[in-house]
């Protein structure tokens, strides 16, 4: 059984502790808010054993095999590195830090504590997606020529929420866009050059879009932000067929292939068990016991080179965040 702590109670953190208290192989041991009061409400929602009004507190327990990192995104780098020097492993919810310097110093640490570390990008454990890097590795439709993955929400401006406050690391791209990006990177390796724009206003992207370049002329195009309400599907072309991902092509459950005219050939559908995240606490669990410090699913190498297309982009638009500055 696999000891589970959980750091912050937000809407992620609700939704994964959803799906890790029906796993047969995992305990809720242990919650962590910045005051005990919403700690003690969650752990008896989720049925957690015990609840902590700090992080300190849950970091130092050494009954926990490993810890959920659900936090806002500037402080994924201070409660991983918190945790990893307490001794525990971490799933830390993307996008992993705000900027690659975070990130390597995040899996250095792990390295040094030889702990285990990984990013929490659920779609590449997911199977339709699955299914489709299958379905490419057939070369059931040739090489590939061209993606398109999109992720917009329309989201009205609040200034008191986290997306909108570049001191949180707001802004589209690492909140929405991280997933695009990772899609195209992750079926057609690091591209060779970028193309991006975006429209900032107070100090964050409110949208974006990056195109992936490839010496061989393919190349992917993904947009993220909060001013539309997009279908967020995904396509992905070859030179003998295609495949489609539904709404949402990242916690899609189905995928369909097509071959070079167009005509459907197959249509899978994987209705989630739980919600979906179930696949990544599976997938860390495995690691654990067999003793791995990283994931193949998602090894740090990959989560690095994305943080670099990220940073890439920051620096185009000449986008920093407060923390940034000085550094």
């Amino acid at each position: 059984m696999t000891r589970w702590g959980i750091i912050g109670t937000g809407k992620i953190a609700r939704t994964f502790a959803a799906a890790l208290k029906e796993q047969n192989s995992s305990v809720t041991a242990a919650v962590a808010s910045r005051t005990l009061e919403n700690a003690q409400s969650f752990a008896e929602e989720f049925g957690f054993e015990k609840a902590y009004g700090s992080y300190e507190e849950l970091a130092r327990d050494e009954s926990i095999d490993i810890v959920y990192i659900a936090t806002p995104m500037h402080k994924h780098y201070e409660d991983t590195l918190l945790c990893l020097e307490n001794g525990r492993n971490v799933l830390c919810e993307k996008s992993i830090a705000l900027n690659t310097k975070q990130a390597e110093e995040m899996f250095a640490k792990a390295e040094e504590k030889g702990l285990f570390l990984m990013e929490a990008m659920w779609m590449k454990m997911r199977p339709a997606y699955l299914k489709v890097k299958q379905w490419i590795k057939e070369g059931r439709i040739g090489e590939i020529r061209y993606i398109k993955a999109d992720f917009n929400n329309f989201i009205p401006f609040d200034k008191n929420d986290r997306l909108f406050k570049p001191e949180c690391g707001g802004g589209a791209l690492l909140d929405l866009g991280v997933y695009p990006i990772t899609f195209a990177v992750a079926l057609m390796g690091e591209p060779a050059s970028i193309e991006t724009h975006a429209h900032i206003s107070g100090g964050i992207d409110l949208s974006n879009s990056v195109t992936l370049l490839y010496p061989n002329g393919a190349y992917a195009s993904t947009t993220s932000g909060f001013e539309i309400q997009n279908r967020n599907n995904a396509v992905i072309a070859g030179d003998k067929g295609s495949i489609t991902m539904g709404d949402w092509f990242f916690c899609s459950p189905e995928c369909t292939l097509y071959d070079a005219e167009s005509r459907q050939i197959e249509d899978r559908l994987f209705p989630p068990e739980i919600n979906g995240y179930e696949y990544e606490i599976r997938e860390a669990e495995k690691c654990l016991a067999e003793g791995l410090k990283t994931s193949k699913a998602v090894p740090p190498e990959d989560t690095l080179s994305i943080m670099r297309i990220m940073d890439e982009c920051r620096k185009t638009w000449g986008l920093k965040f407060p923390q940034e500055f000085n550094s």
